[in-house]
């Protein structure tokens, strides 16, 4: 491969990943975000719309495993199949974390969230059928682990703790715009895949970015471990 092109493979590659991270400190719902949602005393549909909307785009760890679960997706229909299991998955736990009050470590269910990157990264590196001899349907586990994101989601508004005012239709709105967010993301990833495939070489630098995927989903992990031991917020 040429060294020119293997140069922008490459630009392509951390191009990708540092996109579709976002900035990690803007994770979660913090400032004047959480100040207005504490405030918030009844239903108020468009703000939560926004508020869900502006966690999914800044939420990396999301990002990364969707990235993960496009990644090999050439057909749209295929592409909707799997972004579908996931929103289902994240939604379910969302409101039956935030309405049912289902408390979980936030800690561990975030370094669960790392796990589902580097589980993904590894199976569209075919590690399962190289060392185990086996492959999971990626299917259920796209599924399950957008039961695990949604817990996620709920940990973050859960430690408000939301007035029981308007609950309902505040979590649904939230929703609502946490699918939005989700598509404006997938919508600019898709377009930048779509793009890189084009260059030569795609195939052997998509190894690299996977292999980069898998130890961002790593370093997610630790994060969240030392957080959880130490109890500080990562």
């Amino acid at each position: 491969m040429p060294q020119g092109v293997g140069r922008a493979a490459l630009g392509a590659v951390v191009l990708l990943t540092l996109l579709a991270a976002g900035p990690a400190l803007a994770h979660g719902i913090g400032g004047k975000d959480a100040a207005f949602v504490a405030a918030t005393t009844g239903p108020d549909i468009v703000p939560f719309i926004y508020l869900g909307a502006k966690h999914m785009v800044t939420g990396y760890d999301h990002l990364l495993f969707i990235l993960g679960v496009i990644f090999f997706l050439y057909r749209m229909k295929d592409v909707a199949l799997y972004v579908t299991l996931f929103s289902l998955g994240h939604s379910l736990t969302l409101l039956a974390g935030v309405l049912g009050r289902i408390e979980v470590n936030p800690y561990l269910v975030d370094a669960i969230i790392g796990l589902s990157v580097a589980y993904k990264a590894f199976d569209n590196l075919g590690g399962f059928r190289t060392l185990f001899g086996v492959q999971p349907d990626p299917r259920t586990a796209t599924f399950g682990f957008g039961l695990i994101h949604g817990f996620g989601l709920a940990t973050k508004l859960q430690a408000l703790e939301l007035p029981a005012d308007g609950l309902l239709i505040n979590m649904t709105s939230f929703n609502i715009g946490a699918e939005i967010g989700q598509m404006i993301s997938l919508t600019f990833m898709l377009a930048l895949i779509m793009v890189w495939r084009t260059m030569p070489g795609y195939r052997g630098m998509s190894t690299a970015a996977n292999i980069l995927l898998m130890l961002a989903g790593f370093v997610l992990i630790g994060f969240q471990l030392g957080g959880l031991v130490y109890g500080e917020a990562v």
